[in-house]
């Protein structure tokens, strides 16, 4: 039986799915990004009064940073495909008395047509090009909507690097793994999803084939050991918003008793944090002249 995705599925990953209900690997999720957010910020070399365009804002968290750097003269538009959270950041908004200076906007990365020409003065986003099948025509419209001299800024996971549970002595259980991993496949092709399709040198030159200038890319590659966590944790977590958690996937691909079979075996892994962990990331600042 397949797995019926979330109704919002973005909502639904960034507000659980992400942390599998879990709200200590929640705050460190959050203290994580701290920095991420005030990389992208700083790249986008904001100053009072400027016009921001967060593309795939989320729940704000690139947004709201950003409205502080502009200041009271300076507007925020909220760009989103998903609605729950353009209305999640409108609440936010409101709480926090930014209402008058901050646009909301459903719209995917690849189609800003809602943003006039050359109407903002920098293009920040995080981890949205992943999602984003047609990466050329997405920084099209970003050096369309960016008046000259404007900057965009941007972080991506590079998810090739990646190895998902690559890293763990599966042992007897890489069959079993396998027929799991199978699962998320069908849904997320390694070699055409846009989530793995690509690396840091592409969008280096898609950037540069949209017309920016003075690109600066910054790749960073962590090789770690795997922090321990609670094996209910792993089990309700889902790598991004298009796949099944853990426990779904292996439902769907297991019986009960090869579950239980494959519980035996990763659980002592994940929560001793006998594991590694492969990460690459980029951030990449461009102008438009």
């Amino acid at each position: 039986m397949t797995t019926k995705p979330p109704h919002d599925p973005w909502a639904a990953w960034i507000c659980q799915r992400r942390h599998g209900g879990d709200p200590e690997l929640l705050r460190r999720q959050l203290e994580a990004l701290a920095p991420v957010r005030d990389k992208v910020i700083a790249n986008a070399a904001l100053v009072p009064g400027n016009t921001v365009l967060d593309v795939g804002c989320g729940d704000g968290l690139i947004a709201f940073g950003a409205a502080e750097a502009v200041g009271s003269t300076g507007k925020v538009i909220f760009s989103d495909i998903s609605s729950e959270l353009l209305d999640r950041c409108r609440e936010l908004a409101a709480q926090r008395a930014l209402l008058d200076r901050s646009r909301f906007l459903r719209a995917p990365a690849s189609d800003l047509a809602g943003v006039d020409d050359q109407a903002v003065d920098a293009v920040t986003l995080r981890s949205v090009l992943i999602y984003e099948p047609d990466k050329a025509t997405a920084f099209a419209e970003f050096h369309r909507v960016l008046r000259p001299g404007g900057r965009l800024s941007l972080f991506e996971p590079i998810n090739r690097f990646s190895k998902p549970w690559g890293g763990y002595e599966l042992g007897p259980a890489t069959d079993l793994l396998a027929r799991v991993r199978k699962i998320y496949e069908a849904i997320q092709p390694a070699d055409t999803d846009p989530m793995r399709n690509f690396d840091e040198r592409d969008l280096l030159a898609i950037a540069e084939q949209a017309g920016f200038e003075e690109v600066q890319l910054q790749l960073t590659i962590d090789v770690r050991q795997a922090p321990p966590l609670p094996w209910t944790t792993i089990l309700n977590i889902a790598a991004n918003p298009r796949l099944p958690t853990l426990a779904e996937a292996m439902s769907e691909a297991l019986t009960p008793d090869e579950v239980e079979s494959l519980r035996a075996h990763l659980q002592p892994l994940v929560e001793q944090g006998r594991g590694k962990k492969r990460v690459a990331v980029c951030y990449l600042s461009a102008v438009k002249s």
